[in-house]
């Protein structure tokens, strides 16, 4: 599924972005997720969420959240997004320490990533999961 810039759960995303840093984004994104009508709408609004958590266990449930949701999604949108969800639930599983775990989510961010397109988006995520798996090896 496109992301349709009229769609108001991504509107509400979009300008919890512009906002980034201030006390105004957390509730933009908390408001994207409850007026989220789908999986697709509330797998980006938890993808955003999880941006704003304080602490990594909320942030990866947050995480966790967005892929469970993505693996409902329609092929197409779900391939876009896994590896960018699956990158960072694996860096919540590294900043907790387990290697283990977050090496699995780095792989499975390495195993989606060929969807991407080679524009600047897919080469930033496919950067961070190289890194990723570097770190954690």
């Amino acid at each position: 599924m496109p992301f349709d810039a009229q769609n108001p759960v991504i509107k509400l995303c979009a300008l919890a972005m512009e906002k980034e840093g201030s006390a105004e984004a957390a509730p933009l994104v908390l408001r994207a997720w409850t007026e989220a009508t789908n999986d697709w709408e509330r797998c980006i609004a938890a993808h955003y969420v999880a941006r704003h958590q304080s602490n990594v266990m909320e942030k990866l449930i947050w995480d966790e959240r967005a892929l469970l949701l993505a693996q409902n999604l329609d092929e197409v949108a779900a391939a876009y997004l896994l590896p960018s969800l699956y990158l960072n639930v694996g860096r919540c599983y590294e900043d907790l320490n387990d290697r283990q775990k977050a090496q699995n989510n780095y792989r499975m961010a390495h195993t989606y990533a060929g969807n991407l397109n080679n524009d600047s988006y897919g080469n930033k995520v496919r950067k961070a999961i190289d890194r990723g798996l570097e770190r954690v090896q």
